[in-house]
């Protein structure tokens, strides 16, 4: 690692491979930490060019190209956060299929945090939840992996697979990011709120921070709050921002 650029401000705009065929962009959403009322991280969200959603964008990736496109997605997403200026953590998604072959692109995405002055350790790959992950010996070598390199990890859409909970047993990520279907009303769903109370319970266990992923109003704001929940995104906060981060106004933490 001795040979590797020192960190600095990219000198020219990253630029994709010409064999992808197609151009694209993000959006980035805040991640917020309602007790000190700030933002901690931004979710860069794939988008197309001119902002259109991220489906017109997959549907041009052939499947054979999965695990490459992620890797160029990795990189021009830590370029452009470092033009926006962003001012603290990036929180980048990691398709499914590209886990397995990550051994294969991490040193390129620890090259792009280190020339575009973006420290390792505020990069946070977030890893879908699937069924298949727990299919496959090598995930936790995998895993370990990206975190030997410096980077942070959290389990995405936690609640929406059936796999957590083992994925936990074995593997501790830094972060679960609860999904959107098991927070959603929450405040006056019963079982929702059993779920999340054993969740809560584990994960303070195993030292792992809880994300409420998908918050889209003020109750279900008010309810995971007070049952101990810091770290928000949602709607409720702010929604992507193309190409921009976005703020948070401050009666968005009223109590």
């Amino acid at each position: 690692m001795q040979n590797l650029p020192r960190p600095g401000r990219p000198i020219a705009p990253f630029k994709t491979d010409g064999n992808i065929g197609f151009e694209f962009s993000f959006a980035f959403q805040p991640i917020v930490d309602a007790r000190n009322r700030e933002i901690i991280s931004f979710e860069a969200l794939v988008r197309g060019p001119h902002g259109e959603p991220s489906a017109s964008v997959f549907a041009q990736v052939p499947k054979y190209d999965a695990s490459r496109f992620d890797e160029i997605c990795r990189s021009k997403a830590i370029y452009l956060a470092s033009r926006l200026n962003i001012p603290n953590h990036l929180n980048l998604n990691l398709s499914a299929q590209s886990i397995f072959e990550i051994d294969l692109s991490i040193m390129t995405t620890f090259q792009a945090s280190i020339q575009s002055g973006i420290p390792v350790k505020n990069i946070i790959f977030e890893v879908l939840e699937m069924e298949s992950l727990t299919d496959q010996r090598n995930l936790l070598q995998y895993l370990r992996l990206i975190q030997d390199f410096g980077f942070t990890t959290a389990i995405d859409d936690f609640g929406a697979g059936y796999s957590g909970l083992k994925l936990l047993a074995e593997y501790q990520p830094n972060y679960i990011k609860l999904d959107r279907f098991l927070i959603g009303n929450i405040q006056q769903d019963l079982s929702n709120r059993a779920f999340f109370g054993g969740v809560k319970h584990i994960c303070e266990k195993l030292a792992i921070e809880i994300v409420a992923e998908g918050v889209e109003n003020a109750g279900e704001y008010h309810w995971l709050r007070e049952a101990g929940i810091s770290i928000f995104q949602g709607y409720y906060f702010a929604r992507p921002a193309f190409e921009a981060l976005p703020d948070v106004a401050n009666k968005a933490f009223s109590t």
